[in-house]
């Protein structure tokens, strides 16, 4: 079964940047519409970022404009660049994705991954 795996978080001091990574677990599988979502803990689920099949960006703001969305030309990671990290930025971000697969043909819609920790120290 194809997962969307992140990478990239970690624990960092504030002010510090990071690129957090997705990518499918099954390389015949592209990513189309993709989100960045964090949850910190006692909190809900919170919208960081939206990127369209394509290629529109979308932000809330709950990062003051401190990050990016973007999808590389081969459409196999999605990335969230991350500034100005400040501690109340400490969540567990999770990736959400449309994949596709042409051999097979196959499609799958908003598929969860698993979560990379952010850790921002004061």
């Amino acid at each position: 079964q194809v997962q969307l795996v992140e990478s990239g978080g970690g624990l960092v001091q504030a002010g510090a940047s990071l690129r957090l990574t997705c990518t499918a677990s099954a390389s015949e599988f592209t990513i189309g519409a993709a989100a960045w979502y964090r949850q910190a803990p006692g909190k809900q689920r919170e919208l960081v970022a939206r990127i369209t099949n394509g290629g529109t960006t979308t932000y809330t703001d709950s990062m003051k404009g401190r990050c990016t969305i973007s999808r590389d030309s081969a459409r196999k990671t999605v990335y969230l660049q991350m500034n100005s990290l400040k501690p109340e930025d400490t969540a567990v971000y999770y990736c959400n994705a449309d994949l596709s697969s042409t051999s097979p043909s196959r499609r799958l819609r908003e598929l969860w991954g698993r979560g990379t920790q952010v850790t921002v120290s004061s």
